[in-house]
């Protein structure tokens, strides 16, 4: 794996010098995790003109959770806790011979941006903007490797509550039973918090969990993930609980299972973004739900569970093979409750099966 970090790096690198920066300051931990394979928190990665270092204030540890680290980076160590990684990257960049520095302005504070500039004051800083995140976008087959274990330890700690008992017990039990159970079966974490909606919450995207209880006829929407080396996916579904169906919750629940059929048969490479969006989001326009839709439909997902692409009416590009996305619409009827069902997939061409579902817990409207 350290060629492949020494190749993204290699890009970073380049496309700095094509505008004029031979040295970049990556400090968005996701950023530097996909660039140095791991790091402990609060760790800053310089690639300068003396080499590629990796700033961090404590030795890494070995938890899988921070990632395993490219051993071809230099590790600076930094001495006491008041030593600002950001700072001293730009100290050594400085005294490395470099004249300017290309920074994540974007997750860099005030405070540390001018505390840059008093230790090297002759280092033009310039704004590296999302470089790394676009070089992101599309992942490597390693990359989805991890995606398809996040996704298959996430479907197994979601089949397991199906099979449990849940009238009588609460949103709150029930998301922290789903996040022990992604642990139990192999995740470092959820992905994001566990969200769990019940009756008139029902639909709703990222519920918080509250103290409702669940109640028989009610509609219980969940939504899930794994951090599984970093890389998150994300699930979402709805189920009715103890009893048959009402007309009403049928109705509903097909067309929002329409909607985003209609989302995942439109990834295709070289598809819009705003075209996915759209073919999701026609349907329950044109059912009267527009007015309380979501934004966006889905979002691409990797060492972040909210990357880019994003799937939305305004947004502008087209998708690539290879990136992983959610389709994600939902309907949600004030007081009543309403539906999400959410998936993770890859897209890829049509010669190669067309894209690849990654969670695959059933979409059937299933009776608890």
């Amino acid at each position: 794996m350290s060629e492949v970090y020494a190749v993204r790096r290699g890009l970073l690198r380049d496309r700095c010098a094509a505008v004029g920066s031979a040295a970049a300051l990556v400090s968005r931990p996701a950023n530097v995790r996909y660039l140095a394979g791991g790091a402990p928190p609060g760790s800053v990665l310089l690639l300068g003109p003396g080499g590629d270092v990796l700033l961090t204030p404590r030795a890494p540890s070995g938890d899988p959770a921070d990632g395993r680290t490219d051993e071809q980076l230099r590790l600076s160590l930094l001495p006491g806790s008041d030593g600002d990684p950001v700072v001293a990257a730009a100290d050594l960049a400085a005294s490395s011979g470099a004249e300017s520095l290309a920074v994540e302005e974007h997750h860099l504070t005030v405070s540390r941006h001018r505390a840059m500039g008093s230790v090297a004051p002759r280092l033009r800083l310039a704004d590296l903007g999302a470089t790394v995140e676009q070089l992101r976008v599309v992942k490597d087959e390693e990359e989805i490797a991890c995606l398809r274990i996040a996704a298959e330890i996430t479907d197994q700690a979601l089949g397991e509550l199906l099979e449990s008992i849940l009238v009588g017990r609460t949103e709150r039990h029930l998301a922290l039973e789903l996040e022990r159970r992604l642990v139990d079966h192999g995740a470092d974490g959820p992905a994001f918090a566990t969200s769990v909606a019940t009756g008139p919450n029902s639909g709703q995207g990222r519920h918080r969990p509250s103290d409702r209880r669940v109640e028989e006829g009610d509609f219980l929407s969940v939504c899930l993930g794994a951090n599984y080396r970093g890389y998150r996916c994300e699930i979402g579904r709805t189920f009715v609980i103890g009893t048959t169906p009402a007309d009403w919750q049928i109705e509903l629940y097909d067309l929002v299972f329409a909607a985003q059929r209609a989302g995942r048969e439109a990834l295709v490479p070289g598809a819009a973004y705003r075209d996915v969006d759209r073919a999701a989001r026609y349907l329950l326009d044109s059912a009267g739900h527009g007015g309380g839709l979501a934004p966006w439909t889905g979002h691409g997902v990797g060492l972040e569970i909210d990357e880019d692409p994003q799937l939305a009416p305004a947004a502008m590009g087209k998708l690539d093979a290879c990136v992983p996305v959610t389709v994600e619409p939902g309907v949600h009827l004030p007081g009543r409750g309403g539906v999400r069902i959410d998936d993770t997939l890859v897209v890829r061409p049509e010669a190669d099966g067309g894209p690849e579902l990654l969670t695959i817990t059933t979409k059937e409207l299933l009776a608890l």
